[in-house]
């Protein structure tokens, strides 16, 4: 399903607005590092990615929710929609956020893998129900309202919500890996064929 070549173009950089250009900047606070596939190609409709530039700064870096919790969420989304660039970026961002290798591939395997606490089963659980259903069940709402507020169970669904449409941006538009970032790791290779 993989696209190996972009339908859209990235732009390039020097291309990009600079209000834009300095909203994703790779690089550290106040330096202007490389900017993602994503955003590049994004950057194609201006308008567009302004707005949704503010939507995906909520969920990244404002949300209520853990960024373990949120990673977890992101990544299962990622492999249930067979998006390897999502995976591939927020693979990296999940292991600053505490996520090892072996629970990355454990994130593939769903959530009745062995090893996950009832919480983050849940979790994933709830990617798997929104993905499958677009409904999370009672069983697993009561599930995470034990630890959750209100504030973070919408987190939760605009997370999920969120990263099913980046995704299907991803896949559609065929948006590459950067040079040197992983995709699927060999384990879950088989299970997103």
């Amino acid at each position: 399903m993989r696209l190996t070549q972009p339908r859209i173009e990235p732009l390039p950089t020097e291309q990009i607005p600079e209000e834009l250009r300095r909203y994703v900047s790779a690089g550290s606070a106040g330096s202007m590092g490389p900017i993602l596939n994503v955003y590049r190609t994004v950057a194609r409709h201006a308008k567009l990615a302004k707005r949704w530039l503010v939507f995906g700064t909520h969920v990244m870096a404002k949300s209520s929710l853990s960024h373990r919790e949120r990673e977890l969420l992101i990544l299962r989304t990622g492999f249930l929609c067979r998006s390897e660039y999502e995976w591939g970026q927020h693979a990296v961002i999940g292991k600053l956020a505490g996520i090892s290798d072996a629970e990355l591939v454990r994130i593939g395997l769903g959530p009745d893998a062995p090893g996950w606490s009832a919480f983050e089963a849940a979790l994933l659980r709830a990617a798997d129900e929104l993905h499958e259903d677009s409904f999370v069940s009672d069983a697993t709402w009561q599930a995470l309202r034990a630890q959750y507020g209100e504030e973070q169970m919408l987190d939760l669904l605009f997370t999920v919500g969120q990263y099913t449409l980046v995704s299907m941006v991803l896949n559609s538009c065929g948006v590459q890996l950067e040079p040197g970032t992983a995709g699927w790791p060999e384990e879950l290779r088989v299970l997103v064929q």
